[in-house]
């Protein structure tokens, strides 16, 4: 079933003067007024099979050779009669030759001489179809009314050969209407006239028509129409000689030959054996006939032949009895198109969106070519819609009352389908014109955003009823089909129908929209985002025009037709929404509008929903369940994870990368942390700038999930700056105990291998001459400590602005969390745990950068020299001016801010190693009990070094010492006597019996005047025979070696 333009679809002529021999139409000129319809494409389809060597002219000339054999009786039919001179206003109502208007009805009471001067349809008012009154009468004619030979006149013509009708395009020539003045007067057409008029039917086929039923009747006027085998009858009684040539007349020949084949061997009313002898001897007859016309005369043995072999097909039964039926035109489909083919005569041939006033009279003529058709009321009735349906989609649907009466005539054809009405040829004609109906109804309500608009949305008000009809009736047809009439389980519901149109146009809509959104744009990513914003737009158009146009319509049927809309519109958008957010990783600006977009045009949809809730009532509930919701926060706070997520991955990689690659040298002179600290909140910062970048709303908990996975970073950045030892990886072993002995091996052998006679004092003044012009001694390995403790000041500094900035930027929605922290705490930090951190580091790494400097770099000119040999021989003056220069180098290199600390650690760390010169220094260092107020004058001057140091803080650092020098001042009988207490009140002995040791006190390193260990050591350096005997008698120390 081809789709052909108008023009194509019709095989015989347009309305104009048509070329005979050619049927190619003549260009006229008239100013009559007319309906001028433009070419289009034609998109209904054929319901009926075809039939093959017919065209619409040969069925519509057929059509009506049998209309008039059948109305031969009728008035009008047997003879011209003449009427008196009548003429129409211009209302188109008849005014007869007095002047004087003529109101009839559509009785015979109205007519005069075979002619309904003044009809009123009741067919037209049933239908609810408009009276002429406007329209120029069809019933008045010139004299003559001339028409040129061939099927010149105007009028409804089948497309597909045998299809639907074409489009008048003008008023024909010799149809008797003119708008130049005629001096002929004009009459009433009589019902034959008006029909030949209609049929456009010339003069001259009119006029062999009228003599072949002549010649047929004569002598046989009771013989009955549906018995007369008209193609014979014509084929017998008509001659070449009455024909204008021998090519029309073997043309015309050929037209009756295929009639009959058609009839009686390809779709006969009863079925034919193949091996019929009658049916070959036809067909043959046919064939030899197509290539020239063959003699019909009377002394012709092929007239003999064709009239025998037609008569006996014809008047066969179905089980070999006689019969009284003549079948020859009641085969399917040929009734059928032969009876549409009259039905279209109804229409206008001026304006064929019109239907005649005399439909009522012609309708009647109809029904009298039943009984040769094989035709009864239910088949009228379904060819009847069929035809109205098809008339006003031919016309380009320009006249919805057309579309009207077909539902009205559906609606006939209804009730006749629940009679179950078992013909065989009527299911078919029946089952074809509905699924076409359907198909055709339903591909418009499947997609009525495309096929209705603002101007043409009445349409759908008209289709929709006709859809739904169609469909039931359809379900009924298949109901009655199946087996002993059981019920198809099959249920159609108006509501259900409607919402299968609601789903499918909307999807369909929104999938134009979305495919002409992608055209527009070349598709790139940028693109894509741009090109769902715009969706979301023209959604939520097409959301409005729904509401507008279509829901107001759709809601007779179905309370909660915009709800439907509504929710296959969130559905469409939340599928492409989905798509794209399956490929994206990261939260940024673009996506963000989107889901805000979507967002907004959610919330426009749902209230869609809400506005039908009144009046569907728990449908609406039922409804607003499909709409599954975008979840944009939700969907946003993933995408935000990610976000932080994917930024924390690069700020561990970095990590990673310091941790293999940081060598804690300088940035540069005015910048002296590392580089990897720089790089690392960089990043940080730009994380911070860009989250705040992200147009959302950003709330408290958000915040602090951000802080948590920075402060992390920070934390183990600040755990890799701090990786860098302790202070016991610089502290000296602490030599073993001995009673020190002034002439010792170590003085022996000093003096053998010095011959000179150099002495010990001697030879320590010599070491530490060197240092009378002290340098520097500050290893780059503590350069790098001091690098790394200005890098966690640098961390400080910085995290301090991003609590700043996450703490004060107006984007946050709520802080509700935060007010309730800072009751309970004088500050509040998202930082506040890498705070911590950076404080203990800073802590451990002054420690041991202070450690280093004291124990490594000055161990030379302060632990290894400090009161070597004598205290006179090496006083701290060395010592104080290399720790000096020291102190320089590290208020030089550690900024402001970690100095105060550093240089509190190195205060530390020289009274450490002071007081291991002192109780650990063996085996070089030996005091007496006179030293003591020089050591005491060395150590005061050595706090004076650090005076840029709080004295509360120096004096607080310096009582350990003080307490232990105090120690050196005391008589060798005092401090042994002192130990005897301190040890037994610590080991729990209380008091030493006869034959009762001291026990060793062991070395704790927490140097007190208290401690016995400590006094313990102090004797164990004091130059004293008393102390010497109380070691070795006690604890049997040894003697100092080397």
């Amino acid at each position: 079933m081809d789709h052909r333009s108008q023009r194509e679809l019709c095989a015989g002529p347009l309305h104009g003067a048509t070329n005979t021999n050619t049927g190619t139409s003549l260009p006229i000129t008239t100013t009559t007024p007319t309906l001028v319809l433009e070419e289009y494409e034609i998109d209904l389809e054929w319901p009926f099979e075809y039939l093959d060597g017919l065209d619409c002219d040969a069925i519509r000339e057929a059509a009506y050779e049998i209309f008039f054999t059948a109305c031969r009786s009728s008035p009008g039919f047997g003879g011209r009669n003449t009427s008196m001179s009548s003429t129409h206003d211009h209302h188109g109502n008849v005014v007869d030759g007095g002047g004087n208007e003529s109101h009839g009805s559509g009785s015979t009471n109205g007519r005069v001489n075979g002619v309904v001067m003044t009809p009123t349809s009741k067919v037209k008012k049933a239908l609810g179809l408009k009276m002429l009154k406007k329209s120029p009468s069809r019933r008045m004619s010139f004299i003559p009314t001339g028409y040129n030979g061939g099927g010149g006149m105007s009028g409804t013509s089948s497309f597909v050969s045998q299809g639907h009708c074409s489009i008048n395009t003008g008023s024909g020539i010799g149809m008797g209407f003119s708008s130049a003045q005629n001096p002929w007067p004009r009459r009433p057409l009589t019902s034959a006239e008006l029909m030949r008029q209609q049929m456009r039917v010339t003069e001259q086929s009119d006029h062999r028509l009228r003599k072949t039923l002549t010649r047929t009747l004569a002598g046989q006027t009771g013989k009955r129409s549906e018995t007369i085998i008209l193609p014979l009858e014509l084929l017998r009684h008509l001659k070449p000689s009455e024909f204008n040539d021998p090519h029309e007349y073997h043309a015309w020949q050929k037209r009756q030959l295929k009639i009959l084949e058609i009839g009686l061997i390809l779709y006969p009313s009863i079925p034919i054996d193949k091996a019929n002898s009658f049916m070959i001897r036809l067909r043959d007859i046919i064939r030899a006939g197509e290539l020239k016309a063959i003699d019909t005369s009377k002394n012709s043995d092929m007239m003999r032949t064709l009239c025998n072999s037609i008569v006996s097909l014809c008047w066969r039964s179905s089980n070999g009895a006689p019969t009284t039926v003549c079948h020859w035109a009641d085969g399917y489909p040929l009734n059928v198109h032969i009876y549409t083919a009259l039905l279209r005569s109804i229409f206008s041939t001026r304006d064929e969106t019109l239907v005649l006033d005399e439909v009522d009279e012609l309708l009647e003529l109809m029904k009298k070519t039943w009984s040769t058709l094989g035709f009864n009321k239910p088949m009228h009735n379904a060819c009847f819609a069929w035809v109205l349906f098809e008339q006003y989609v031919v016309t380009n649907q320009v006249e919805p009352d057309l579309l009207r009466a077909a539902f009205t005539m559906l609606s006939e054809v209804e009730n006749d389908v629940k009679k179950s009405n078992r013909d065989e040829t009527y299911m078919k004609i029946l089952s074809s014109m509905l699924v076409v109906m359907q198909n055709w109804a339903e591909k418009k309500l499947l997609n009525y955003h495309e096929y209705f608009n603002r101007g043409t949305i009445g349409g759908i008000d008209n289709l929709l009823p006709l859809g739904i009809l169609s469909t039931k009736i359809l379900v009924e047809y298949r109901r009655i089909e199946t087996e002993e009439g059981k019920k198809v389980d099959v249920k159609v519901s108006d509501s259900n129908r409607i919402d299968h149109y609601i789903r499918s146009s909307m999807k369909n809509a929104f999938a134009r929209i979305n495919d002409n959104v992608k055209n527009a744009t070349m598709g790139g990513r940028g693109e894509a985002y741009e090109n769902l914003l715009q969706l979301a737009k023209e959604t939520e158009d097409l959301a409005a025009q729904e509401r507008e146009l279509f829901s107001p319509i759709l809601k007779k049927w179905h309370t909660t037709a915009g709800s439907i809309a509504a929710v296959t519109l969130h559905q469409c958008y939340g599928e492409v929404l989905k798509q794209h957010l399956a490929g994206t990783k990261m939260l940024n600006s673009e996506i963000v509008g989107v889901l805000q977009r979507a967002a907004k045009l959610e919330k426009v949809l749902v209230q869609m929903v809400v506005e039908d809730f009144d009046e569907c009532g728990n449908g609406g509930k039922v409804i607003i369940r499909e709409m599954m919701p975008y979840e944009v926060d939700t969907v946003t706070i993933r995408l935000l994870g990610q976000w932080i997520d994917e930024r924390l991955k690069k700020g561990k990689k970095l990590l990673l990368s310091a941790k293999k690659t940081e060598t804690w040298n300088p940035k540069s002179k005015t910048e002296l942390y590392a580089h990897s600290a720089v790089e690392l909140m960089a990043l940080i910062k730009e994380t911070v700038n860009d989250f705040f970048e992200i147009p959302i709303g950003v709330t408290e908990d958000l915040i602090l999930d951000l802080a948590e996975g920075l402060q992390k970073i920070i934390e183990e950045y600040i755990i890799f700056v701090a990786s860098c030892g302790s202070k016991q990886n610089y502290l000296p072993a602490l030599p073993p105990l001995t009673r020190c002995n002034q002439d010792s091996m170590f003085s022996r052998f000093w003096k053998r291998a010095s011959p000179c006679g150099v002495r010990v004092e001697d030879m320590h003044q010599l070491m530490t001459t060197k240092y009378q012009h002290p340098s520097p001694s500050t290893s780059i390995g503590t350069q790098c400590l001091y690098v790394r403790l200005n890098t966690l000041h640098y961390l400080i500094t910085h995290i301090h602005s991003l609590d700043k900035t996450l703490a004060v930027s107006p984007r946050v929605l709520s802080r509700s969390r935060l007010s309730s922290r800072k009751q309970n705490v004088t500050s509040f930090s998202y930082f506040e745990r890498a705070n911590q951190s950076i404080q203990s580091a800073c802590e451990h790494v002054s420690e041991v950068a202070a450690y280093r400097l004291i124990f490594l770099d000055s161990s030379l000119v302060f632990y290894e020299s400090l009161y070597a040999g004598s205290v006179t021989s090496s006083r701290l003056r060395s010592t104080v001016r290399i720790l000096k220069e020291n102190l320089t180098v590290l208020t030089t290199i550690l900024t402001d801010q970690a100095q105060a600390l550093a240089m509190k650690e190195v205060m530390k760390a020289s009274f450490e190693a002071f007081l291991m010169v002192l109780l650990a220094g063996v085996p070089s260092r030996i005091f007496n009990r006179s030293d003591y107020e020089m050591i005491e004058e060395d150590f005061d001057s050595f706090k004076r070094v650090f005076c840029a140091i709080p004295e509360d803080v120096i004096q607080k650092e310096a009582e350990k010492a003080e307490g232990v020098i105090s120690l050196m001042g005391q008589s060798t009988e005092q401090l042994i006597e002192d130990f005897s207490i301190v040890t037994c009140e610590t080991s729990g002995i209380g008091f030493i019996g006869i034959g009762q040791k001291l026990p060793m006190p062991p070395t704790t390193g927490r140097w007190n005047r208290s401690d016995p260990n400590t006094i313990l050591r102090v004797l164990c350096h004091r130059n004293d025979r008393t102390a010497n005997l109380f070691l070795k008698k006690s604890f049997q120390l040894a003697k100092r070696n080397l």
